[in-house]
């Protein structure tokens, strides 16, 4: 009877032995659990201050480029506007000495201040030359009754397609304006 008294209380033991260490163990998870979520908090407090620095220092940064733009704009209105006295216009084609006199009259050029004006024969009229001379060879082979006449119908057809042809690449070449 005494083994079954000391073997019952033994097991009682047993039994709220592990009852608390669940207890405890289910004590120490609500803790951890607890602390990574004070983490958290933590960690989004940061971020927080963070974002308020950004916004603190884009602020500033904004507020000294326009105190700067005022700067600027007080420096241009107090500063007092240049006078041009004299002028000089200068002639790239002419000699100098009658540039500088100013009452010399224009030479028969009329290309503008700034811009060359491109020498040598256009690539229209290179067309043009190459596309008569050609077509009119071949008008001339090509009828054989009357030469005369398909020469002068091919000169005009090669003309009129190496004037196209020519122009064309005028345009690319910039030495005619584009439509």
């Amino acid at each position: 009877m005494k083994s079954i008294v000391l073997t019952g209380l033994l097991s009682v033991f047993v039994l709220t032995a592990c009852k608390k260490d669940d207890q405890v163990a289910e004590k120490s998870l609500e803790q951890q659990k607890m602390e990574f979520q004070m983490r958290q908090l933590e960690i989004e407090k940061q971020k927080l201050a963070i974002e308020k620095e950004k916004i603190a220092y884009e602020s500033q940064k904004k507020a000294d480029s326009i105190a700067e733009v005022q700067q600027a704009k007080t420096a241009a209105a107090n500063s007092k506007p240049q006078v041009i006295k004299e002028t000089h216009t200068v002639y790239r084609d002419r000699p100098s000495s009658s540039a500088s006199s100013g009452t010399s009259a224009n030479s028969g050029t009329t290309a503008s201040q700034g811009t060359t004006q491109k020498k040598g024969m256009s690539e229209a009229a290179k067309g043009t030359i190459i596309g008569a001379v050609g077509g009119a060879a071949l008008g001339a082979i090509v009828n054989k009754k009357s030469p005369g006449a398909g020469a002068a119908i091919g000169g005009v057809i090669g003309g009129a397609t190496g004037y196209t042809l020519g122009r064309a690449q005028d345009r690319k070449s910039g030495r005619v304006q584009p439509r």
